[in-house]
């Protein structure tokens, strides 16, 4: 499939996901077979003040792409020229968040508060669209809450105002991650629109993927919590649609060894004190369903070098593989 002039390789993209999709996530995701990869939310004013955390957020290796950037914000006149700022970077595709429901984003007017005013959707996408010549793509929410459901509005506007796709989200900004997502608004959105849709919410397995394009119709899915402590969800999911046939879990061992190198990924990445604390939630998903997690994930959370979560879990797989 394509988005706007970007070949996609498959239709199984993993979604943007703050404080989960950097570099070394993403590229693990990409190994097992995903389509697309988002990077985490940039700040659109980071980037005019020339923040240093968001400049990291910004690096994109060619071993991962296609990548789509995603930047946030709520000036049009900004995100515009900032999207021509970083246009040299080597990624493919600008995505806008208009999905994150997190109070001190929302307060702020945008994510999630952007799809209250939709002439503002239209004004955020022409500038990004207009200012700079990558595809751009827009995530939003089946709405804001159960009283303002527009999301087949916002595509529409999307669609009127240039975007070369939409990401549909089927929670409200109420809902957080609470309850069913919503795939019929999906559905409804991929028959009113003639750009590519992609399905989000409650992916969990290849079953679930394959259910949500069967109900939807719609052009691809991305995979957000799903792939958390979980990258080859990606590969299961594309055999399954394939052939049919479910490939088996990873086992113990197979989780120890991709979470030990996405650690030593994460540490050459931000180095030894940041990579270890932020690796710790990576490692209690990769123990997810494992004998004795818990008191794994409790050990986890004291941890302060490598060395020490090398030898926390070389001793698991003694005990228990």
């Amino acid at each position: 499939m394509y988005i706007g002039n970007v070949k996609l390789d498959n239709p199984i993209f993993l979604a943007p996901v703050a404080g989960v999709t950097d570099l070394p996530f993403r590229m693990l995701c990409k190994e097992m077979g995903c389509g697309l990869v988002y990077s985490e939310m940039v700040s659109a004013k980071g980037i005019l003040y020339d923040n240093k955390n968001t400049t990291e957020l910004l690096q994109v290796e060619q071993a991962e792409r296609p990548t789509a950037i995603q930047l946030f914000g709520s000036d049009p006149k900004i995100l515009g020229e900032m999207a021509k700022k970083i246009e040299h970077y080597p990624f493919d595709i600008i995505d806008v968040n208009m999905g994150c429901p997190a109070p001190k984003i929302v307060k702020n007017g945008e994510g999630s508060a952007i799809t209250k005013t939709p002439h503002l959707v239209g004004e955020i996408v022409k500038s990004l669209v207009e200012s700079q010549s990558k595809p751009v793509t827009v995530k939003f929410r089946k709405g804001f809450d159960d009283d303002h459901i527009n999301a087949l509005e916002i595509a529409k506007i999307a669609e009127a105002n240039g975007a070369a796709a939409v990401a549909i989200h089927g929670r409200t900004r109420e809902q957080y991650y609470s309850g069913k997502a919503d795939w019929d608004i999906i559905r409804q959105i991929k028959e009113t629109v003639s750009i590519p849709v992609i399905g989000n919410g409650d992916v969990f397995t290849p079953q679930d993927a394959k259910a949500l394009f069967d109900q939807t119709g719609c052009d691809a899915i991305m995979v957000g919590r799903g792939a958390q402590g979980n990258p080859w969800l990606f590969r299961r999911i594309l055999h399954y649609l394939e052939h049919g046939e479910l490939l088996p879990e990873p086992d113990a061992k197979e989780k120890v060894e991709k979470a030990l190198r996405h650690a030593r990924m994460l540490i050459d990445y931000k180095g030894a004190y940041i990579g270890v604390r932020e690796m710790r939630k990576h490692m209690a998903w990769y123990m997810k369903g494992l004998a004795g997690a818990s008191e794994l994930r409790g050990k986890m959370n004291t941890l302060n070098s490598y060395e020490e979560m090398e030898k926390l879990l070389t001793d698991y797989l003694k005990q228990y593989a």
